[in-house]
Parts: C-alpha cells; sequence; structure tokens
C-alpha cells in the first residue's frame, strides 16, 4: 500500500468516526429528552440532538473539502 493510500484510508476512517461520534451524541440527546421529567433536561437533549445533527452534515463536508486533491 502507498503512502497516499494510506492517507486515504486513515482518513475515510476519521470521516467514518466524525460520523459515528455524531450519531453517538444524537442517540445521548433522544435518551436524555426520553428520560427527563423536566423541561431543563428535555431542552438540553434538544439541544445535543441538534448539534450532533449538525455536526453529521457540516464537519465531514468541510473535511473532505479542506483534503480535496488540487486541481491539476
Amino acid at each position: 500500500m502507498t503512502d497516499a493510500d494510506k492517507l486515504a484510508q486513515r482518513r475515510w476512517f476519521v470521516l467514518v468516526g466524525v460520523r459515528l461520534a455524531g450519531v453517538a451524541g444524537a442517540l445521548l440527546g433522544l435518551i436524555l429528552i426520553a428520560r427527563a421529567h423536566d423541561l431543563g433536561p428535555k431542552i438540553l437533549g434538544t439541544a445535543i440532538v441538534l448539534s450532533a445533527m449538525a455536526m453529521i452534515a457540516i464537519v465531514p463536508r468541510s473535511l473532505a473539502h479542506r483534503w480535496r486533491s488540487p486541481d491539476a
């Protein structure tokens, strides 16, 4: 495996890891919403879910844009 292949594989794992971390955060927020009895924890859970969804949508795309190969 060449250095370029190793770099591409490492970057792919980072993108997948970021997505999985976002999913885990969203699940944590959903669990917090479901188990909360008061309004405060429900609002916090909603904020966690929304930020995790934004992380899933924005971070991998921005990393891929940053890592894009320059035009030849």
